[in-house]
């Protein structure tokens, strides 16, 4: 069981990046890790088809990037993968109105910061599918936006870093030169293996799928369907 976490964290803005646009209807925006230097975390941006935004990680960001964007649209949802990557969740929910949705394992973890629909409940619409990584202790909601994929701690593609963080990062496997599932991310999500691989080959059936947008590292934007296929016989 998940531990409920009850104090919230304020609207604490770091050293956030760009608007990046990876997509149709797609933007990201990337940043540190609070409290481990050298450490990236994503929050993906999808505009719906009635024009509203979906956010999947909430990111605080400064209010001349906040203008961009709701220039893109009505901020709406906000989707977390998992009640680990909710740190900021409920200060960004406030901030823009949203109704946040979660993992149904993680809703009663985090009702005392932050009231969470069950990811169920989130409207879908063509063009939108949600997974379950029923492997993971966390549920990990996986969003297909199209032709992208976009994960929590499903798959990640951190490159080896610099400095005392780095050589950590790297000594526990968290990086390395290709994408993956990280040894500490199976320790801490305990893995089913069979059923994170079966997910592995659901995923890469999806027609047309382009690319993957993780939460930590580098975006996928080559062979993903096959970078799918080899994470499952690798496990």
């Amino acid at each position: 069981m998940m531990r409920p976490v009850t104090t919230p964290r304020p609207w604490t803005v770091l050293h956030p990046g760009p608007l990046t646009p990876r997509g149709e209807g797609l933007w990201t925006i990337d940043d540190q890790v609070p409290g481990l230097p050298g450490a990236t975390r994503r929050m993906t941006i999808v505009r719906r088809r009635d024009g509203s935004l979906l956010f999947y990680n909430a990111v605080p960001v400064p209010e001349e990037v906040l203008r961009q964007i709701r220039a893109l649209g009505p901020p709406a949802q906000l989707v977390l993968p998992n009640a680990l990557h909710a740190l900021d969740a409920a200060a960004f929910a406030l901030k823009l109105n949203v109704t946040a949705y979660a993992p149904e394992v993680a809703v009663a973890a985090l009702a005392a910061r932050l009231p969470c629909q069950p990811i169920s409940a989130l409207p879908l619409e063509e063009g939108l599918r949600v997974f379950t990584v029923d492997g993971f202790r966390t549920r990990e909601a996986v969003l297909l936006v199209g032709d992208t994929l976009l994960v929590g701690d499903l798959v990640t593609n951190a490159p080896h870093g610099r400095g005392v963080v780095g050589l950590l990062m790297r000594l526990v496997g968290f990086t390395g030169p290709e994408p993956k599932l990280p040894r500490p991310v199976r320790k801490r999500v305990e893995v089913d293996t069979a059923a994170v691989q079966a997910l592995f080959r659901t995923l890469s059936d999806q027609p047309g799928l382009a690319r993957i947008i993780p939460s930590h590292g580098d975006v996928m934007d080559r062979d993903a369907a096959a970078l799918l296929r080899h994470l499952a016989s690798s496990l």
